[in-house]
């Protein structure tokens, strides 16, 4: 995973839990990088695995929920990042591009990123359905990404996850609806 991920995920912790508990994940884990994180380079997965698993014992919250709050933090982050790739858009449009253009302009900045994959069935003009798949399974993490798009986009957007690679699927089924 690139080091962006964990820079970001430390951000979310030091902000939301403060520096002590940052601190305390690291002296938890014993991360092999040292919790030194390049923004371009690669890192285990098993850190951010570690991190949350450890996270979630500190704080008694449940890792998918975890892993759904740093999804909405990074919505947040990323529109910071490049405020130009949500111009003109609408929730959906955004949500319907992330596979054909911000995973496309993604490769070309880290061509050894490892992305999901996106498919889109447009079920109607205030639903879309997303069908994820990823060897890391974080479906959640996809799920707290819609809530940020939600709150950037100032528009309620409800989700249903009938279908999931933690139940042995092999993909996961993102129904939205927006209202």
């Amino acid at each position: 995973m690139k080091g962006v991920v964990f820079n970001i995920f430390s951000d979310l912790v030091t902000d939301t839990f403060g520096w002590e508990v940052w601190d305390q994940l690291i002296e938890n884990t014993q991360p092999a990088s040292d919790a030194i994180y390049t923004s371009a380079e690669v890192y285990p997965d098993e850190e951010l695995v570690a991190y949350v698993t450890a996270l979630s014992d500190i704080t008694g919250t449940e890792a998918p929920d975890l892993v759904r709050a740093f999804g909405k933090y990074m919505m947040h982050k990323f529109k910071g990042i490049h405020p130009e790739f949500l111009d003109g858009q609408t929730a959906k449009s955004f949500l319907a591009s992330v596979h054909d253009v911000i995973h496309v302009e993604v490769k070309k900045l880290h061509p050894d990123s490892l992305l999901p994959s996106f498919e889109y069935e447009d079920t109607g003009e205030n639903s879309l359905t997303m069908i994820y798949s990823s060897e890391r399974k974080l479906c959640h993490l996809a799920e707290g990404l819609v809530q940020g798009v939600s709150e950037v986009f100032g528009q309620p957007i409800s989700i249903r996850h009938p279908v999931c690679m933690h139940d042995g699927a092999e993909h996961c089924r993102l129904e939205l609806s927006f209202g």
